[in-house]
């Protein structure tokens, strides 16, 4: 169909300043952080409802393709394509390949560009902005979404509004962008009016951002053209080809393109949106209690004031506290002053110097068939717990430093072990002697969970070698 709206999900991002719930392997994209869906899901279920709307076109992280899909299917959502990039490079790459991808099948298709992890709370008032967005980039302009500012914040940049659109109502073109001002300016812009926050999503046609980019980065397009030419089939995805997209200017949307563009307009979007960016910003956006508290999970509060508290495995009792953030799971704890959240990225660093893994992982790593949790570790051990889900299976490896000891503790586990396969029932095991081929399957249609007992030299995640994987790992 032409000229129809296609979404372009952009699933990038790591989310540090959510930590230690969005971590490297599982940003906060993926997490259920507002509503009982994922970031993610919620943008996809947003677009419900909007006419001519298309399947969506997601670019991520190739690490996260797995866990992105199985989070469509849970919803029901088949994506138009699934672009996997071998590593960031900002939104103009990861736009400028989706522009081309859905170039080739209609070059007048509309674009609608979002990112997978901002909270809009007012659906139809978003349906009403795309409707007037995708209808200015019909007509050649290259359209964001301007959120009207409720207080002078100075962690979003900013757009001025110039001449209305005519016919277009609460539609303007872009004067100019202005970066991250301090409060004093920030406060001018909402004293002065005619600024919004820059939210980060657009509307353009492929063949007029593609055009632009041409004449503004033709060094981004040229890269972006080069990783989607060479891009490879893998499953249900597209990998990009890595030397290409990695030579590739990391550069975003509004530097290489918006901000110097004589074609650029902003519509007004008055839709609850929150960027999610930081502890303090879900406090600002969740449902409080009479004294200005957030909580979350097995949480209890007493004399607390403005505190947001969440906890993820244990229980945890607040007493008298004011203007905290309080986050725990299983391997961490965070305690900050609320007006300070914008700070934990620092944490981050820190760990990453550090070479800890509490940045990168939750306890609970979850694999394309299914997942594994840490329960011990010592000196040449590590014990583990597996979930296996209905159909799927481990590929068939082997391992050079470490044997493996399973027990099945529920459910049925087919086992191939060197030349036999074996199936084990509850409370049955088997030992995986050290450089033996083995493979473990779920053929039952309800979960296996196993008890893994590692010991060896060596228990390092890399120590694995593949021979066959239904997944495309080998």
């Amino acid at each position: 169909m032409p000229d129809r709206l296609v979404p372009v999900i952009l699933c990038g991002g790591s989310g540090s300043r959510l930590w230690p719930m969005s971590r490297r392997l599982l940003p906060k994209q993926f997490l259920p952080l507002v509503t009982e869906h994922t970031l993610l899901q919620d943008t996809m279920l947003r677009l419900r409802g909007l006419e001519d709307c298309g399947a969506p076109v997601a670019v991520l992280n190739h690490e996260h393709r797995f866990l992105a899909a199985e989070q469509l299917q849970e919803i029901g959502v088949q994506s138009r394509s699934m672009l996997l990039e071998p590593l960031g490079r900002n939104t103009a790459p990861a736009v400028a390949v989706a522009a081309q991808h859905v170039a080739r099948e209609d070059p007048h298709a509309v674009l609608l560009v979002l990112p997978a992890d901002h909270l809009i709370a007012d659906a139809a008032a978003f349906h009403r902005a795309v409707r007037t967005a995708a209808a200015i980039a019909r007509d050649g302009l290259l359209v964001t979404f301007g959120i009207a500012p409720t207080y002078p914040a100075t962690g979003f940049g900013y757009i001025e509004a110039g001449e209305p659109l005519p016919a277009h109502d609460g539609a303007f073109r872009i004067r100019r962008f202005v970066e991250k001002p301090d409060a004093q300016r920030a406060q001018a812009f909402l004293d002065q009016g005619g600024h919004f926050w820059n939210g980060g999503m657009f509307a353009f046609t492929a063949q007029t951002f593609l055009a632009e980019l041409e004449r503004l980065r033709p060094d981004v397009l040229a890269a972006a053209s080069k990783a989607l030419a060479g891009a490879a089939r893998d499953l249900d995805f597209l990998r990009l080809e890595r030397d290409a997209f990695s030579a590739c200017p990391a550069e975003s949307i509004d530097y290489a393109v918006m901000e110097r563009t004589d074609r650029g307009a902003v519509v007004r979007a008055d839709m609850g949106w929150s960027d999610v960016g930081s502890w303090s910003a879900l406090w600002e956006t969740s449902a409080q209690d009479a004294a200005g508290n957030v909580a979350r999970g097995d949480v209890w509060l007493h004399g607390a004031e403005r505190c947001y508290v969440r906890a993820d495995a244990r229980h945890v009792s607040v007493l008298g506290a004011q203007d905290l953030v309080i986050v725990e799971t299983d391997d961490a704890l965070l305690v900050a002053a609320r007006e300070r959240a914008q700070e934990v990225k620092e944490v981050v660093e820190r760990l990453d110097r550090q070479k800890r893994s509490e940045h990168v992982s939750h306890t609970r790593v979850y694999r394309p068939w299914g997942y594994y949790e840490s329960v011990d570790s010592g000196e040449r051990f590590q014990v583990k717990r597996l979930m296996v889900k209905p159909g799927h299976g481990l590929s068939l490896q082997l391992h050079r430093k470490r044997a493996e000891h399973w027990v099945v503790v529920k459910g049925r586990a087919t086992v191939t072990r060197g030349e036999e396969t074996v199936t084990l029932e509850e409370n049955q095991s088997t030992f995986i002697p050290v450089g033996t081929k083995h493979r473990l399957q779920n053929l039952t249609d309800s979960p296996v969970f196993l008890i893994e007992v590692q010991s060896g030299s060596y228990l390092g995640e890399d120590d694995i070698e593949r021979f066959d994987d239904r997944y495309g790992r080998s």
